[in-house]
């Protein structure tokens, strides 16, 4: 690839908007740009990296899905998160010298690479560039206190809700649909990122398809009645 291609990656990028070159002016772009490694391609099933790994670089998804999962050491894992093109992987291990979890891909998908090193230099050159970032930190560490409030204090019916309502608003935050779309992940990682059974995600689905809630065909949903939804993050199980 030409320096000139190599340019107008970021620059033309569909989610420049959602990734890490958002608020950059396009000279900042373009030098952002030449240090970065583009649309790495991670087939389904794949890791992008595995708990342990040396940490060396950021990831921003280009296209795709992926989940993190933290082994614990019986080897039993527990589904951290799932992340979307725009959203960046590895930030959960910039305090330490190797990766925190596993991150695996839900479908055939890209990430953009940059080297942390080279990133926290550019850092120091472009003011935007670690404002973006630090909102990026900022929201990763609101998600955590969102997850304990799942597992904390929301009843199963809560959790299953509030996380396909976030779907729907990180869908449409990225201009795709967020009244028809795919659930990568299966019913067992949705239980495990919201700590209920498998069982019960599956009878929850049932319930609001039956209710007229959801549409539920296999992984594909559709929002039904989305007012009826926001009304069931507030619910008590029966």
């Amino acid at each position: 690839m030409s320096l000139a291609e190599l340019k107008s990656v970021c620059g033309s990028c569909g989610i420049r908007e959602l990734c890490l070159p958002a608020g950059l002016s396009d000279e900042e772009v373009d030098l952002l740009d030449q240090h970065m490694s583009h649309r790495i391609s991670v087939r389904k099933g794949d890791y992008l990296y595995r708990m342990g790994d040396p940490f060396r670089s950021l990831f921003a998804v280009s296209s795709g899905f992926f989940k993190t999962v933290l082994v614990h050491e019986d080897g039993r894992g527990q589904v951290t998160g799932f992340q979307m093109m725009g959203e960046l992987l590895g930030l959960e291990a910039i305090h330490s010298t190797h990766q925190v979890c596993d991150t695996v891909a839900l479908e055939d998908s890209a990430v953009c690479a940059i080297s942390f090193d080279q990133f926290e230099q550019l850092g120091q050159l472009m003011r935007n560039l670690q404002h973006r970032f630090n909102k990026d930190m900022s929201r990763e560490i609101a998600r955590e206190h969102h997850l304990m409030l799942l597992l904390g204090s929301m009843r199963s019916e809560e959790r299953l809700a509030t996380f396909l309502l976030d779907l729907v608003m990180r869908h449409e935050r990225r201009h795709q649909s967020g009244e028809t779309f795919m659930l990568r992940m299966t019913r067992e990682d949705i239980g495990s990122y919201l700590g209920i059974k498998l069982e019960t995600v599956s009878r929850l689905l049932s319930r609001f398809h039956d209710e007229g809630i959801l549409e539920v065909r296999g992984r594909h949903l559709r929002i039904l009645n989305r007012a009826a939804l926001a009304q069931r993050t507030e619910a008590s199980e029966s």
